[in-house]
């Protein structure tokens, strides 16, 4: 994958260079090779019999073929630019290292998502975390180096899970690194028990 990239890399280097935003034959020829690379792939396409006669034209003698980098090579490159560093070969400092299964990471996936809508966002640096997690293949784990603050608050983001569908991502979470989100319930009963004055009554009655 790296070759496609840097051969793709290349030739949209020499597109931008172009004046007309097209490869030509002088310089395609020394890479010939990655070019015939990347049109297996559909990241470049090739001129057609117009645009060469137009080409030819514009540079004042015939130009045999042109290429440039096709829709999905401008995708393949913007995707690229989006791949997350390698993670540390370790947690650094007040970290630990965090294994989730494929559907806690869907949840947590969720719940930072929302971090513009929730009264009780994620913790700072854990939507980071998330995004530049790496896929252990072989477990079927996401890894990922989380501080205690965002431990708890990815379970609070599994407490919002449960109480919208299933437990067993918060549960998971809670065996096996003893985190799990107690909402302040006695607290919060025992506020509600207090006596309260009565609703004053509306003028006129």
């Amino acid at each position: 994958m790296e070759r496609i990239l840097d051969a793709l890399q290349t030739v949209r280097a020499c597109e931008e260079r172009s004046e007309h935003g097209w490869v030509l034959d002088t310089v395609v020829e020394p890479l010939r090779p990655s070019v015939r690379m990347l049109a297996r792939e559909g990241l470049v396409e090739g001129a057609s019999r117009e645009t060469r006669a137009e080409l030819s034209a514009w540079e004042g003698r015939p130009v045999r073929s042109a290429v440039r980098v096709s829709s999905a090579g401008r995708d393949l490159l913007a995707y690229a630019q989006t791949r997350p560093d390698p993670a540390p070969s370790g947690p650094g400092p007040g970290e630990r290292l965090v294994e989730l299964l494929p559907s806690q990471m869907a949840a947590l996936r969720v719940f930072v998502g929302l971090a513009g809508e929730l009264a009780s966002p994620p913790a700072p640096g854990l939507a980071e975390r998330v995004r530049t997690a790496v896929h252990d293949r072989g477990a079927g784990r996401w890894r990922l180096h989380l501080t205690q603050e965002q431990m708890e608050s990815v379970a609070y983001g599994f407490w919002l899970h449960q109480m919208t569908g299933s437990a067993g991502e918060a549960n998971r979470f809670g065996r096996a690194y003893g985190v799990l989100h107690q909402p302040e319930t006695a607290a919060n009963a025992a506020a509600a028990a207090e006596p309260r004055s009565p609703c004053p009554a509306s003028p006129g009655r």
